[in-house]
């Protein structure tokens, strides 16, 4: 297969990148090469905001053929929360033929070494940075999101995550030397001399299986992860959220090509509609790896059946905020506000429980009681959301019917402290969007215990009232312990209090962040700085993205002989 692009043209293009990355996973500063603001992607080509949405039009109604082996069908179906029908279908893949096919290319694949799969794995993130603006249309109109939240999420910040996998991967590769001279003293005797070889060897087919909800953010630091460490990789999206993972392979499948590698390195598993593929997949035994986010119950049904691979998965957990007290009490206001709104808190960051004592809490404002803080957050949330072009612009559309089903029956389980309404969207009147929802409950209650002890997916959070900050404490460890969670937070000015939440999630292994007021939210996380989950509870048993996310995607294999 004759390259287009050679390696050592790859690596001119991309080593500075890459390099650039390591150091930043070394720091966890600041830094990201993808712009997350439109203005900075140009007014002209495909970088254009009017030609990436041109580019997105093209796609409706269309076959997007990726020249895959073993296809025997054309699938589709996909319509967006917001109403529009895309009518794209994809090749539906015979796996027999297909991941025959995946394997043959998977030697070469090794033997190019670490640091040229790196440099292909930025080459194509470049590509598909190329069409952020039309991937942007294609996350929002299968997630849901509003076209501000999946330009970034689904843009740049999904091209960092991609980027940060490569990095851990291609470090941890080159931990090991290529070769070693081993010299072994014998006193007397001629020393003991052998040269030995290593070879990181991948495990073999990776299976990422998306998301709904994000399906570039989740999908890409598996899958470049898996890539980078010499694995070929099966892309099975959500059947509602096919077209941004489609895109993506086709724009890896033409670097491949391209650098002369076969293009089944990476391939597409598109569905026919409830035919539930990902678990026939997942139990076969060229599947050596398997990235999944979603639900716990397949979450754990993967755990316990796909024995055959090395399983990472991001589930459901139950995220709390700790309210004692605060020094910036509208800071704060506004800072949940804001959380609990953005894209319906349809996020697996998003606060669900907010721990506040029933005798209320000091604030700079002074004392405020627990109705009153409840109260003054619902006001923040209806200012927020008051204008109704603003709040479609953060909400964006409910994703699915199982969303908007809890947030109604929410209302039921307690004293209601906001409503949610009902909002029109004037560019798509079929869209469903809703205000979230906040609920009294009191922690005492068992009814109430087991409200806030289950996770509620979508625009629905809880004000439990509990008896001290330490009963808080107490109910957020038993809550991280059994139920997981993906983020949590605290507002207190006492050094105590924090110490006691501070030591509960390093007990507990859960992400903390605290008495956020201003332009950072706890369901917000940066790439090469934050960890996206922990490992160590229920919600997910992998971070991203850390060295034991890649790891153990390969494995070292050496060979030895005498000198």
């Amino acid at each position: 297969m004759a390259a287009e692009l050679t390696a050592q043209q790859l690596i001119t293009r991309h080593r500075p990148t890459l390099d650039r990355a390591l150091e930043a996973i070394r720091t966890r500063a600041y830094w990201s090469p993808h712009p997350e603001h439109p203005k900075a992607y140009g007014e002209h080509g495909s970088l254009d905001p009017a030609a990436g949405k041109a580019a997105f039009d093209a796609l409706l109604g269309t076959r997007l053929d990726l020249g895959q082996p073993g296809t025997d069908d054309w699938v589709g179906g996909e319509t967006s929360p917001y109403g529009v029908e895309l009518g794209v279908s994809y090749p539906h893949a015979d796996p027999d033929v297909l991941l025959p096919a995946m394997r043959t290319g998977m030697r070469a694949w090794r033997d190019a070494g670490a640091e040229t799969r790196a440099v292909v794995c930025l080459e194509i993130l470049k590509r598909i940075s190329d069409r952020t603006m039309e991937f942007a249309h294609a996350v929002m109109h299968t997630s849901g999101q509003a076209f501000m939240m999946a330009f970034q999420a689904g843009g740049p910040h999904a091209q960092d995550r991609g980027m940060e996998a490569v990095a851990y991967a291609y470090a941890e590769q080159v931990r090991t030397p290529d070769t070693a001279e081993w010299t072994k003293p014998q006193g007397k005797r001629d020393p003991l001399t052998l040269t030995k070889r290593f070879t990181p060897v991948p495990r073999g087919i990776g299976l990422v299986i998306g998301c709904n909800t994000f399906p570039t953010w989740n999908g890409y630091p598996g899958l470049f992860a898996s890539l980078a460490t010499g694995n070929a990789v099966l892309v099975k999206p959500h059947p509602r959220a096919v077209l941004p993972l489609a895109l993506t392979v086709q724009a890896a499948r033409q670097v491949l090509t391209e650098a002369g590698f076969d293009p089944n390195l990476v391939a597409l598993a598109a569905e026919r509609p409830g035919e539930g593929i990902a678990k026939t997949l997942a139990t076969r035994p060229e599947i050596r790896i398997i990235d999944y986010t979603g639900s716990t119950e397949f979450g754990d049904w993967l755990e316990a059946h796909a024995r055959q691979a090395q399983v990472y998965t991001e589930k459901a957990g139950v995220n709390t905020v700790i309210v004692e007290s605060t020094g910036d009490y509208q800071g704060m206001l506004a800072n949940l506000a804001f959380s609990l709104s953005l894209y319906s808190g349809q996020m697996c960051t998003t606060p669900q429980n907010l721990l506040i004592p029933r005798d209320g809490i000091t604030t700079d404002q002074g004392p405020k009681s627990f109705d009153e803080v409840a109260a003054d957050l619902a006001k923040a949330v209806d200012g927020l959301l008051g204008d109704d072009a603003r709040a479609n612009a953060l909400l964006g559309a409910i994703v699915n019917p199982g969303v908007k089903a809890r947030l109604e029956a929410a209302a039921g389980l307690g004293e209601v402290a906001l409503a949610s309404r009902e909002i029109t969207h004037p560019e798509f009147p079929d869209a469903v969007v809703r205000t979230p929802v906040i609920v009294k409950l009191d922690g005492s209650k068992p009814d109430a215990e087991a409200a806030c002890m289950s996770e509620c997916f979508g625009p629905v959070s809880f004000a439990v009232a509990v008896d001290s900050a330490s009963d808080a404490a107490e109910l957020l460890r038993r809550t991280v312990r059994e139920k997981g969670a993906m983020t949590v937070g605290a507002y207190t000015t006492s050094p105590e209090v924090e110490e006691t939440v501070r030591e509960v999630c390093l007990e507990e292994a859960a992400q903390l962040s605290l008495n956020l007021t201003g332009g950072v939210y706890v369901n917000q996380t940066a790439a090469f700085s934050d960890f996206h989950g922990s490992g160590g509870n229920p919600a997910a048993n992998a971070a991203l993205t850390d060295a034991a996310f890649v790891a153990n995607r390969f494995r070292v294999i050496e060979v030895r002989r005498e000198a």
